[in-house]
């Protein structure tokens, strides 16, 4: 795992209370009617809005290595896909048409855009992926595709006209460095002016073209796909002690069928099988462990003289802690990973961090000594050690 990076990244200081409203309509009766169901277009869904970042902010993101950039142009037809990172002379001019400028994974380096993220946290951190942003002018977009996630695509800067079918024919353009569909024809059609935004399941088939400069920022959430998971058990099963033995033969008579599996050798293997298939606890861990694991490119910020323990407690106390952009933190009953690894804490100490999980910091002063006197004193030790121990390794912050 990456602990160390060129770049520090911005700190969110304030958690932002998740939505309980998109526009007019309450977040339950939009899980109940929408969610993983079917489109919706939603006006004003945050109000008061206003853009979280600027063009020059995304422009000067697309130049770090550590992160994920493309540039899409159109020119009469012809579609070309370039990666960055991109000096600023690699981009095209403003005042050309029909090119868009993809940063993918903004909210893990701009604080105002991890809290607009913060905000969709009426949904499972587990299935959130990360937040796209687009710059795109007169023109631009990247033609009409389909996607494996849902998505939310709100409308930060400019116009954006989408369309969408949910009946579509799947075969692409061929030779195009993009999965773009050959024979769209939208079904439903809208003009998204800023604040609005356009929920997406996965499977809907859809185009958005900027109707002027534009940003769109898209709010993505996944789910592993099966082999993901299976990959990640094999992973975990291959980094444990071999097995001693071999599956055992049973046969003591000569046979007549030499070509014949014996199915003594048969429900031996599968008795095995089922001994050591994972329990849901085994499945819980490794899902945790899966879900945080960063990003390949993801690194984090060490400070740069860390300090000891005893001035950390005492900054903590003092201020509190807060969780790096970067940092992914889920728990299953006592049972806590962060960034791609187990914690290995007891019962109380996994209700503390449960709590840093889900509001993504510790508040210091009074909250910090009612949390830090809950613990029981054999706890009290392992708890400030741990949290150092993050901080260390760029994952855990004392709070401004």
């Amino acid at each position: 795992m990456n602990r160390t990076t060129r770049r520090p990244a911005r700190a969110a200081e304030a958690a932002a209370a998740p939505l309980r409203r998109l526009g007019t309509m309450p977040v339950a009766q939009f899980m109940a009617q929408y969610w993983q169901q079917r489109a919706l277009c939603m006006r004003q869904v945050l109000r008061p809005f206003a853009c979280p970042v600027t063009p020059e902010a995304l422009f000067a993101l697309a130049e770090d290595p550590d992160v994920e950039s493309r540039l899409v142009t159109q020119n009469q037809g012809r579609w070309r896909l370039r990666h960055g990172p991109f000096a600023s002379a690699d981009l095209p001019a403003r005042r050309s048409a029909a090119w868009t400028l993809l940063v993918q994974g903004v909210d893990l380096h701009h604080a105002d855009v991890a809290a607009l993220a913060a905000r969709f946290r009426f949904l499972p951190a587990a299935r959130f992926d990360d937040v796209m942003i687009s710059f795109a002018t007169d023109g631009g977009g990247v033609g009409p595709h389909v996607d494996q996630y849902d998505v939310f695509l709100l409308q930060a800067q400019g116009r954006r006209r989408w369309r969408i079918a949910r009946d579509f024919d799947p075969a692409l353009v061929p030779g195009l460095p993009l999965r773009v569909l050959e024979r769209f024809r939208h079904e439903e059609e809208w003009v998204l002016e800023p604040g609005d935004a356009l929920y997406l399941p996965p499977g809907i088939a859809h185009e958005g073209m900027a109707l002027g400069d534009c940003i769109t920022i898209s709010i993505g959430f996944r789910l592993p796909a099966w082999q993901e998971i299976a990959d990640a058990w094999q992973d975990r099963q291959a980094r444990t002690a071999p097995r001693d033995g071999r599956v055992p033969d049973a046969t003591r008579r000569p046979t007549h069928a030499p070509a014949r599996l014996p199915a003594t050798m048969v429900n031996a293997v599968a008795h095995e099988l089922q001994r050591i298939a994972p329990t849901r606890r085994d499945s819980a861990r490794r899902l945790l462990e899966h879900l945080t694991e960063p990003k390949p490119n993801v690194v984090f910020d060490p400070p740069g003289s860390a300090s000891g323990i005893a001035r950390f407690r005492a900054a903590a106390a003092r201020r509190g802690v807060r969780l790096d952009l970067r940092t992914r933190m889920l728990y299953e009953g006592p049972d806590i990973a962060i960034n791609g690894e187990l914690a290995q804490v007891t019962r109380p100490v996994a209700a503390v961090l449960r709590r840093l999980a889900d509001r993504g910091r510790l508040a210091g002063g009074d909250v910090w000594e009612r949390t830090w006197l809950a613990l029981p004193p054999e706890d009290q030790a392992a708890f400030c050690a741990l949290l150092h121990g993050w901080h260390r390794a760029g994952w855990l912050h004392i709070a401004a």
